[in-house]
């Protein structure tokens, strides 16, 4: 049995070869399919429904805009904002990708391989939230009919979930890729 001297011991910084760091990463985008920028799966699923069916004024198409009115603030970024967010990330997605390929620390790369594809995620979800406030602030104002604003915000949310979805299946792909090519290549994590 082995001896651990530390919690870090117990855990160990060689990300391909532990379970942690793959539960991490499934359950992460397990987790990230749940919810579109807020709004539950299954509120655009019986909105998307009532529209497919043809009751447009049913309850569920409303109580989908009403989730939208309550998360869409949230993702709304002002100029200088964005500016530094994305800032702050490229400086560290870069720093994290220099130090895991170029210098090939396996816990740089590891990070990196995880939080890519989450930086990509936020973006996008960022982007549909502001392609889906002026059809709210129409809806809202009465200059769009609500079935019609909400057929079109459910298109686009559905449009975001298949991209979501490929996203994932890429990120995973290529995270188990990259592992598997590290832990061929660097057998004893050096």
């Amino acid at each position: 049995m082995p001896q651990f001297d530390s919690l870090v011991g117990f855990l160990d910084s060689r990300s391909f070869g532990t379970v942690w760091y793959w539960l991490m990463v499934i359950g992460l985008w397990s987790f990230t399919g749940r919810a579109i920028i807020g709004v539950p799966v299954e509120v655009l699923g019986r909105a998307r429904t009532a529209l497919a069916e043809g009751k447009a004024d049913a309850p569920v198409v409303l109580h989908l805009l009403d989730w939208l009115s309550l998360v869409l603030p949230r993702w709304q970024l002002g100029g200088r904002e964005g500016a530094v967010l994305l800032a702050v990330t490229g400086f560290g997605l870069t720093s994290l990708a220099i130090m895991g390929i170029g210098y090939g620390l396996e816990l740089a790369l590891a990070a990196f391989l995880l939080l890519l594809p989450l930086a990509i995620l936020f973006w996008m979800r960022v982007l549909l939230a502001r392609r889906l406030m002026p059809l709210l602030a129409a809806a809202e104002q009465g200059t769009r009919p609500v079935p019609e604003a909400a057929a079109e915000a459910v298109r686009r949310m559905v449009i975001h979930r298949r991209l979501v979805t490929l996203l994932s299946m890429l990120a995973v792909a290529i995270t188990a890729i990259w592992g598997a090519l590290w832990s061929v290549i660097h057998p004893y994590g050096f």
